[in-house]
């Protein structure tokens, strides 16, 4: 670094993070389920949002692995990635606007199958800004302050915008006001957007490394194998739940979450594992611990984006009184309860992450989001739920600051673009394998059943931190 950071750059590099996720926070867990459940009714509306969540996730994986690359090598004047956030964010205007149409002025096969199509179209180019704006931190920011600027990534991904949505913009939507929280996103992506402007990149006269189009290939065939794990997992798992279930006895439903659960991790373990290989090529051979730096967040990411996408169909099958979009209030509730934990959370697990490491963190991270998960799904009512979301919360807030510290310190700076988006794999591959694999466990055995195997997904993302190897001191600590 030529010049020094200033107070305002931890704001400006990571504002843009609170558009993702207020965008994500009303499409994912509110919107898109209510719109699948209009257009598909309500038998086949797990399996439907598993259909519409993996294939727009896919397009999202590739995309933002593909501008991730292309970005590292851009030699703009304007920056090597401002300008990615700029086009993305405009084009992902016009993309809401259409799935805003859709919403009030379509019905039946019709309605879904349009949706499907604006909501790929929306990942595409909501992509194109997010897979360059993650290549901030390590292109300015020194390793000494990565903790405290994952920690303020953490506090806008995360808390504020689940705080943002449930007093802003859910109300909106629990009236039907579709349109009018098409908008309000829109407003979010454009200030955010601006404000990204003001980072202060050095533009780079060379590209750090020649056109290399077999990776762009290698890119496409990893979005393909990982297409194709997840999609014959989970037609496994549809094609054993009519045998499996038998007469909905106990035991049956154990069974159910058996398969399910090892289902989703072979899709976890088998999928970065192979994925990897195929995208960086004879590299994976040199980073393992990147690759399972990518199953650690990919195993605790299943748990905590299915938790919030199907929490909505879970509370209308535990609280009858709550159906169609009276089931939008809790809903909110919840996830604001879940944000306030973040916001309380996200910024001292930064500086704790930057005292004593990554790993204590992030082990304290499984253990709470475990310990909520089973208090949400064993609560009596609405209140204790609450409780459960709150602990979740913790654990997902000092996950999220830990884990990308971690993983910054692993890439190589060169090329962050193009290794922080392959860490796609998590962030996409979350919800893609939690909700393909999952939706027809929950139209069939009950969305309880699901909530408990992504509970047990915390647990299993624990145990991936055994193969990461890291130096003695971390980079994250050098400044102590």
């Amino acid at each position: 670094m030529e010049k020094p950071l200033r107070w305002y750059d931890a704001i400006t590099t990571n504002i843009y993070f609170f558009a993702l996720s207020s965008r994500s926070n009303v499409l994912t867990p509110l919107l898109l389920p209510l719109l699948v459940e209009k257009f598909m009714g309500q038998e086949v509306k797990g399996a439907s949002y598993g259909n519409l969540r993996l294939y727009s996730l896919m397009a999202a994986l590739l995309v933002q692995a593909v501008v991730g690359l292309i970005s590292d090598r851009s030699t703009s004047r304007f920056g090597k990635r401002r300008p990615f956030v700029l086009g993305g964010s405009l084009l992902d205007v016009l993309v809401l606007l259409a799935i805003g149409y859709i919403g009030t002025s379509l019905a039946g096969l019709t309605g879904y199958t349009a949706l499907f199509v604006a909501v790929i179209a929306s990942m595409l180019t909501t992509n194109i800004a997010h897979a360059a704006v993650q290549g901030l931190i390590p292109d300015i920011v020194p390793s000494s302050k990565r903790g405290f600027y994952s920690g303020i990534k953490a506090l806008f991904e995360v808390p504020l915008p689940l705080i943002f949505v449930p007093f802003v913009v859910s109300p909106m939507i629990s009236s039907g006001n579709y349109m009018g929280a098409i908008f309000t996103l829109i407003s979010i992506v454009l200030v955010c957007t601006l404000l990204t402007m003001f980072v202060k990149e050095k533009p780079q006269r060379t590209a750090p490394f020649a056109a290399d189009w077999q990776s762009i290939g290698r890119l496409v065939l990893m979005t393909l194998f990982f297409t194709l794990i997840i999609v014959l997992l989970g037609r496994t798992v549809s094609w054993a739940l009519p045998t499996l279930l038998g007469n909905h006895q106990p035991l049956n439903l154990v069974l159910v979450g058996v398969v399910g659960l090892v289902c989703m991790l072979i899709a976890v373990g088998m999928g970065v594992i192979v994925s990897v290989r195929v995208g960086l090529g004879k590299e994976a051979k040199d980073h393992t611990s990147f690759t399972w730096w990518i199953v650690n967040r990919l195993a605790f990411l299943v748990g905590a984006t299915n938790l919030s996408s199907f929490v909505l169909y879970f509370i209308q099958e535990r609280f009858p009184a709550y159906q169609g979009q009276a089931a939008a209030k809790p809903t909110s509730l919840l996830i604001m309860m879940v944000g306030l934990a973040l916001l309380v959370s996200s910024l001292p697990a930064g500086w704790l992450t930057d005292r004593f490491g990554t790993r204590k963190l992030l082990l304290v991270s499984g253990i709470l989001a475990l310990v909520g998960s089973v208090v949400v799904l064993l609560a009596p009512g609405l209140p204790v739920m609450y409780v459960g979301g709150a602990i979740v919360g913790l654990g997902i807030g000092i996950f999220y600051s830990a884990n990308w510290a971690l993983g910054t310190s692993l890439v190589p700076k060169e090329q962050a673009g193009r290794y922080l988006g392959l860490s796609n794999l998590a962030g996409a591959g979350a919800g893609a394998i939690g909700a393909y694999i999952g939706g027809p466990i929950g139209d069939s055995a009950g969305f309880t059943l699901l909530m408990a195997i992504y509970g047990c997904l915390f647990l299993f993302s624990t145990l991936a931190l055994l193969r990461i190897k890291t130096s003695p001191v971390e980079p994250a600590q050098v400044a102590l």
